[in-house]
């Protein structure tokens, strides 16, 4: 079973009178479970590999099948929801909201849904301890919070919707190593735990071994690390 496929996707951006090439022909399945680390220079497409694969970006060519369905048939609505109901995203920074406490960051997620929010309480701060913050972390504030910790906050509001497909950016870029590895076992965790479909963009590559495949990003092409 694939949670998430690219299928021979090409992407370009305008670059002066020509056309520049982010993604040529890549193609990508992650099944649910799966942790993959791609990982490459700056400018060789990973985050252009994020945009498409959340649909953010309509590729030039190829297919993006998201939980059953082919992103590219979709209105702009029915991708909006597909993208809500099934893909979660973990950016290089947390962009916690300031003035929100940990557990606050997750309700807001349940606020914009009109869920239950009493229900959905619960189940953040669940979340939250499987993430590694219990107690007295829920009612922090991100200033009150290490980098870490933060991260962690980042990681559990992607999670708090269900999703099928999980996007990581960058997620230790910020962090010194042991925190780091830290936030890389978590997310091998929750990969297995959830059965989330996992896509990790990285420049660590002593983070690796957390991953069930490495793929190298050179050009806007895909292949084995």
């Amino acid at each position: 079973m694939t949670a998430l496929a690219l299928e021979d996707v090409t992407l370009t951006h305008p670059d002066g009178d020509g056309r520049l090439t982010a993604l040529d022909a890549v193609s990508l399945t992650v099944a649910p479970g799966e942790l993959i680390a791609v990982v490459g220079p700056s400018g060789s497409g990973k985050s252009s590999l994020l945009a498409v694969a959340a649909t953010l970006l309509r590729p030039d060519s190829g297919r993006v099948v998201l939980a059953g369905r082919s992103a590219g048939e979709l209105t702009e609505r029915e991708r909006t929801r597909l993208r809500r109901e099934h893909v979660g995203i973990v950016f290089q920074q947390s962009n916690l909201l300031p003035s929100l406490t940990a557990v606050e960051q997750l309700l807001a997620v349940e606020h914009l849904r009109g869920g239950d929010v009493r229900a959905a309480r619960i189940r953040a701060a669940a979340l939250l301890a499987s993430a590694g913050l219990a107690g007295d972390r829920h009612g922090r504030r991100p200033h009150q919070l290490s980098g870490g910790e933060r991260q962690r906050v980042n990681i559990a509001r992607a999670l708090f919707p269900g999703p099928s497909v999980l996007l990581v950016d960058e997620p230790t870029s910020a962090l010194d190593h042991e925190r780091g590895a830290r936030v890389m076992d978590l997310l091998a965790e929750v990969t297995r735990e959830h059965g989330t479909a996992t896509v990790l963009v990285t420049h660590d590559r002593e983070l690796l071994d957390r991953a069930d495949r490495v793929l190298a990003m050179t050009d806007g092409r895909l292949a084995p690390a």
